[in-house]
């Protein structure tokens, strides 16, 4: 039997996800027995390859984040909503209830670290009007739930897709 294929990305969000899928520890040795990491945050990755899990970790807050997700989707066969903030937007969310300008505003100018003065026009991608959760963009086949999940729960989800087996660290709520 081939190994199954894994991608791995960070939208916006902290990250944790991605620090609580590296606590796997000894276990990245099983995983690595079990199935291919072929891409994550860690590695520079123009395109995704066909790969057969794809986990998102993060809410999608701009154009940047909604082509990443559209392009894994792509290329994935199953794709797994990683912790809450993919799952439900969370923090990244808060940014929702202020205009456009002001979080810029307060991102760019009203810091006391920044230095320009200015909002940048070519540096960053263009933000959405709202930040919202990968369902209500993608079609998602199942949820890693957490802030950030542990690494014991995304483990048995990981292991539970790789393998067929159920595990109730894994929710198939997104039909």
């Amino acid at each position: 039997m081939a190994k199954k294929r894994i991608a791995t990305v960070w939208l916006c969000g902290c990250s944790g996800c991605h620090m609580s899928f590296l606590d796997l520890d000894e276990k990245l040795i099983d995983l690595a027995n079990l199935a291919d990491v072929v891409a994550s945050p860690i590695v520079d990755v123009k395109e995704f390859p066909k790969c057969d899990i794809g986990l998102v970790e993060g809410g999608v807050a701009n154009e940047e984040n909604l082509h990443v997700l559209k392009s894994l989707r792509a290329a994935c066969d199953v794709l797994v909503s990683l912790g809450d903030c993919a799952g439900f937007g969370c923090v990244p969310m808060m940014r929702n209830q202020f205009p456009m300008e002001e979080v810029l505003d307060r991102a760019y100018i009203e810091v006391e670290s920044t230095a320009l003065g200015s909002v940048p026009t070519e540096e960053i991608p263009k933000l959405l009007p709202k930040v919202v959760p990968i369902h209500e963009c993608v079609k998602v086949d199942a949820w890693i739930p957490g802030c950030p999940p542990s690494a014991e729960r995304i483990w048995s989800a990981v292991a539970a897709l790789i393998t067929g087996e159920p595990s109730e660290s894994l929710q198939l709520e997104y039909d």
